[in-house]
């Protein structure tokens, strides 16, 4: 275990509170080759679930079809913390991160889509979440839903 994550742990409370309120977070996947394929995306963290959206087709799609094996992180960088002194060696970051581990599925089921794309909207355009989806617009767009099989948090600072 790395010695952050002896020390600075962070709380279920404190993970689900950090994955609700990033606006990014990257998912890896991996390639044929075994060549791991990092994509940053939109995310919510939805009834003990992750699930992003995007195009129905391209390489992070064919990945999880492939593989659904994935690993995904989010973060929030506040601040460096400078060394009093000036050694540059001694220069440190006050932030927080979640790392998981997880299993992604592509929704096929058309209501479970609009769902999840509604509370998407909701946190990223909330002064839109009255109005209705196309249907065209939801069937054109892949919901990748993350079982979370491990999840760890740090903090520092």
């Amino acid at each position: 275990m790395q010695h952050r994550m002896k020390t600075h742990m962070m709380t279920k409370e404190k993970i689900e509170y950090l994955l609700n309120r990033t606006t990014t977070c990257s998912i890896a996947t991996l390639n044929a080759d075994g060549t791991p394929y990092v994509t940053p995306m939109h995310h919510i963290f939805h009834n003990g679930y992750i699930y992003m959206h995007g195009l129905p087709k391209g390489t992070k799609i064919d990945n999880i079809k492939a593989n659904p094996r994935v690993s995904i992180t989010a973060y929030e960088m506040d601040s460096l913390l400078l060394d009093p002194k000036g050694n540059a060696c001694d220069t440190n970051t006050k932030y927080q991160s979640v790392i998981i581990s997880g299993v992604a599925a592509i929704i096929t089921e058309v209501d479970y889509k609009r769902e999840i794309l509604m509370e998407i909207v909701k946190k990223y355009t909330p002064q839109l979440s009255d109005t209705v989806l196309p249907e065209n617009m939801v069937a054109g767009t892949a919901v990748i839903k993350v079982q979370i099989l491990d999840i760890t948090g740090k903090y520092y600072g």
